[in-house]
């Protein structure tokens, strides 16, 4: 069934009818948070425009992104950002998605692929009753690489949960409801890879079919028959950097800066994290670097 025009219109109606109460009380559960953060204020559809929907949840609003065989779709925010915390509300694709990935991530604009930076949050959809995994990776000045997965320990289609990235020139961590997952560090002063630090980035999201790759190394294909696929996406919150007294921008904010400072987080808790939910993590796979070695970044941290 494809999803656009009238009839993707009657699939998503259909299907929000019936997470509408889930919306109603999530929303009076949070609506100071939710009546500060609109999603259609804040984002701009940039492909895909008639796969995706803005709807009421309570008093606020919140994106769907479809998903069908012709193809998927995706925003970005209105602004660009240099350092800075990033919030979104997600409930991903649910029942079979095997072959969809949902993704949330920050890239530049207009910078050639060879030299541009990205973070990434890729949710790897999966069969019926099988979990999500949460695939990350960082790019540097064109090199990603950086693979981090992660088995998430709750259900990520039957509610919307928190996903966030702190982003500054310390490091970059990317948290799960406030909880820890991964701590990318700048090692560049000690003789490791280049880090984000001077190219501006906006938060995207994505609902798209990568079935080549994204579930069982691509053994298992996406299920058309059960296509319109779709992601929700509420409550985008940036906190961005700000200058301190005396500095022009925060590409000039000292390290030492107590912005940053703020922005550290439970060691205690990222550690427990990594121990329960982490599947993958280059800096452990000795297979695939044998003939280089680990790479630099790996040994000094």
């Amino acid at each position: 069934m494809p999803c656009s025009g009238e009839r993707c219109r009657r699939v998503w109606w259909s299907a929000a009818a019936a997470v509408v109460a889930f919306f109603f009380v999530v929303f009076v559960a949070a609506a100071a948070a939710a009546a500060t953060a609109s999603m259609y204020d804040d984002v701009e559809v940039v492909w895909g425009g008639d796969h995706s929907f803005f709807f009421m949840d309570g008093d606020g609003d919140a994106l769907a992104l479809c998903l069908d065989e012709t193809h998927g779709s995706g925003f970005r925010s209105r602004d660009a950002y240099l350092y800075a915390r990033f919030d979104v509300d997600m409930m991903l694709v649910a029942n079979n998605s095997a072959g969809t990935v949902t993704t949330l991530y920050l890239m530049p604009d207009d910078v050639p692929w060879e030299y541009h930076d990205e973070v990434d949050l890729e949710f790897l959809g999966n069969v019926t009753g099988e979990p999500y995994t949460l695939h990350t990776n960082i790019f540097a000045n064109g090199v990603g690489g950086r693979e981090q997965q992660f088995r998430l320990w709750f259900d990520p289609t039957a509610d919307f949960h928190t996903y966030s990235i702190v982003w500054n020139p310390k490091h970059i961590i990317i948290l799960v409801d406030g909880v820890p997952i991964r701590d990318y560090r700048n090692t560049a002063a000690r003789g490791g890879p280049a880090f984000p630090t001077w190219q501006k980035m906006r938060a995207h999201g994505s609902l798209w079919n990568a079935d080549d790759w994204a579930t069982q190394g691509g053994r298992v294909k996406t299920d058309w028959s059960e296509a319109p696929f779709f992601a929700y996406y509420r409550g985008l919150r940036v906190t961005p950097c700000a200058p301190s007294p005396g500095v022009a921008w925060c590409g000039d904010e000292p390290p030492e800066s107590p912005w940053f400072d703020q922005q550290e987080m439970d060691a205690a808790a990222l550690s427990k994290a990594r121990q329960e939910h982490l599947l993958y993590d280059y800096c452990e796979d000795t297979k695939r670097f044998k003939d280089t070695g680990l790479p630099v970044e790996c040994t000094i941290n």
